[in-house]
């Protein structure tokens, strides 16, 4: 029989965990559960798993992955049907967030409003991009979690509205690390290298594949090490930090998603701040 419970997430300080008010549950989900953040599921060796009535890929060992949209109200609903033909389901609210308004200026205005001729190379980027995370492989490598890729200071949030140059744009997808020009940037976790290239408005552009729909992204680099194909390890120098694109000062700009989902890096890390300089 199967079995529904409404779960609403807390903070990632206290990792949570989805367990039913009575016996031992095959379905356990787990992470900050707030906007904008990753969720890691394990329903068992066999099972299927539904998010939103949409199915999910699941690991050999059944590990699955889900995130909520920065701006999500709704309750997902998470349904799994066990080896055994038994099912299960649980429901979550994430927490909600509240967002910054950041301004910036002194931006190449060239990068705020671009040119005509150079909106079509923008577009193909951003193209590029969208289909890079399309990807759905096999492996599950963000299960080990995420460290910091680069030290500095943190000089950017994610989901703050942003005014740059006066000029009201989208939020801010990712995290900030302030540092000199040539730090090193190292893999926050084990992954593939989809995309390595220079764009107009990211700069020395890195998208990393970690499994599942999992990426992380790694913007405004000074120097690109690792290249498209690359296996890398975590805590390997995949490039080094720099003011590439869209930038007014050397800094990494590190972004999270499950598929199109932009997710905040910040809340699937060990600590919540990079290490200083």
């Amino acid at each position: 029989m199967m079995r529904r419970r409404e779960f609403v997430g807390a903070c990632l300080a206290t990792p949570l965990l989805l367990r039913p008010a009575f016996g031992a549950s095959r379905l356990v989900v787990k992470g900050a559960l707030e906007q904008g953040s990753l969720a890691i599921g394990h329903a068992g060796r066999g099972a299927t798993v539904t998010v939103d009535g949409q199915q999910v890929r699941v690991s050999p060992g059944g590990a699955f992955a889900f995130g909520f949209p920065y701006d999500q109200l709704k309750p997902v609903s998470v349904e799994a049907r066990f080896a055994d033909g038994k099912t299960d389901s649980a429901s979550f609210t994430p927490t909600a967030r509240q967002y910054d308004i950041q301004r910036v200026d002194g931006l190449p205005q060239s990068t705020v409003t671009p040119p005509p001729e150079i909106l079509e190379r923008i577009k193909r980027e951003g193209a590029e991009i969208f289909e890079g995370r399309t990807r759905d492989t096999a492996g599950d490598d963000f299960l080990s979690g995420f460290d910091w890729p680069a030290p500095g200071r943190e000089s950017g949030v994610f989901g703050s509205q942003r005014i740059d140059n006066g000029v009201p744009m989208a939020p801010h997808f990712g995290v900030d690390m302030a540092a000199p020009t040539g730090t090193p940037i190292h893999a926050p976790a084990d992954g593939v290298v989809t995309i390595s290239a220079d764009h107009y408005l990211n700069g020395g552009f890195i998208l990393m594949d970690h499994g599942q729909g999992v990426s992380t992204s790694f913007l405004h680099q000074s120097k690109r090490i690792a290249q498209a194909g690359d296996v890398v390890r975590r805590g390997q120098v995949i490039g080094l930090v720099g003011q590439t694109g869209r930038a007014t000062g050397p800094h990494l700009h590190w972004a999270m998603n499950w598929f199109q989902v932009k997710l905040d890096p910040s809340r699937s890390t060990k600590t919540p701040k990079p290490k200083p300089l």
